[in-house]
Formats: structure tokens, C-alpha cells, sequence
């Protein structure tokens, strides 16, 4: 069931992964080459709404979309990613019908046509790894590798993401699947 690395597969923490950056997450990668990988945390919502984070968009005002932490790279950058059934020609596209970045008339189209299973899930930073340093990662058994499904990312509850895919991982990761996030706290 592993994939190999490149845009839209999932990197998802191994139970042994201790940086609290990436304990227990689930990463879309979106981009991955020679120079390097960015990818977005799909399972870390902040208690911060889209809102907040871009007053400057009169379509959210009001609106109750969570921003997501996508990562520790630049933890002031907004990144958008959109399911879309058509993309726009400007958007660069990860997997399935899912892209990443675009404008927020996007954003506007999405919650004013409100058709089909068009969505879009705002992140606050990113996850970046510089060249050959993920490589290094995998090597180490930090991460399992799964190809990206768009229902994970958009409709699924975060905080059962991790613990669904590792439950899909067969018997040798379920048990993990319901390990407290911080296990010094019990």
C-alpha cells in the first residue's frame, strides 16, 4: 500500500514520530522534486476561522470555515486548496481534482454556487522540507506513505484522519491508531 513519494500522496507521521510539528498528522504532499517537497497538514484545525485570517474577503464574513495549520513554514502565509469538478487554467494541480493555491474568487464561486463537491480548505504556513531531506525522513521510518483520497482532506473529521489511516494499515499500526496525542499527559 505504499506510494512512492510525489504530489498527492499522503505522508502520514508514524507513531513514532515525536516532532510536535508533525505528531500524529497526515500531510498532503503537493509539490515534491529536486528541490525539495511543500505539502499541507490536513488534520491540525486551529481555533481560528478563515475569516479572521482573511477579513479582506467579504464572502467569508460570517462564514464558520476553520483555518487549518498546514505546517511550520512561513506560519503567516495563507495557502488555499480547492476540490474543484472543473480547475481553473491558472490553478497547479496536486491529485483528483484538488489544487492547490488560486484566488478567492474561487472562494466566492465555491460558497456562492455552493454545487456539487466543490470545497476548499484554507491553511495558515506550510510544510516545507529543503532537498533530499524528506528522502532522509523516509529513511528513518518517520513517515508512511498512502496515495491521497480528496474525502480525507475535505469531509472527513480531522481529528480521526490519523487514526483511520492507521487503522487501514492492518494489524502491525491499529493499536496505535487510539494513542493519546501527548502520552506524558496520561
Amino acid at each position: 500500500m505504499k506510494a512512492p513519494l510525489g504530489k498527492g500522496i499522503f505522508l502520514v507521521a508514524a507513531p513514532g514520530l515525536r516532532d510536535p510539528n508533525f505528531r500524529q498528522t497526515v500531510v498532503l504532499l503537493c509539490e515534491h522534486g529536486v528541490e525539495g517537497a511543500l505539502g499541507v497538514v490536513v488534520n491540525r484545525p486551529t481555533a481560528m476561522s478563515v475569516s479572521e485570517a482573511l477579513p479582506h474577503v467579504p464572502v467569508l464574513e460570517g462564514q464558520r470555515h476553520v483555518l487549518f495549520s498546514g505546517g511550520p513554514v512561513q506560519p503567516n502565509q495563507v495557502m488555499l486548496l480547492y476540490r474543484l469538478e472543473q480547475l481553473p487554467d491558472n490553478s497547479h494541480h496536486v491529485f483528483d481534482g484538488v489544487c492547490l493555491g488560486g484566488d478567492v474568487e474561487l472562494v466566492d464561486k465555491i460558497l456562492t454556487a455552493n454545487q456539487g463537491r466543490d470545497a476548499f480548505r484554507a491553511y495558515i504556513g506550510y510544510s516545507g522540507w529543503g532537498p533530499g531531506q524528506l528522502e532522509s525522513e523516509m529513511k528513518t521510518g518517520s513517515w508512511i506513505t498512502i496515495p491521497a483520497d480528496p474525502a480525507m482532506v475535505f469531509e472527513k473529521d480531522p481529528a480521526r484522519v490519523w487514526p483511520e489511516i492507521l487503522s487501514a494499515l492492518g494489524e502491525e499500526y491499529r493499536l496505535y491508531a487510539d494513542m493519546p496525542f501527548d502520552p506524558s499527559l496520561n
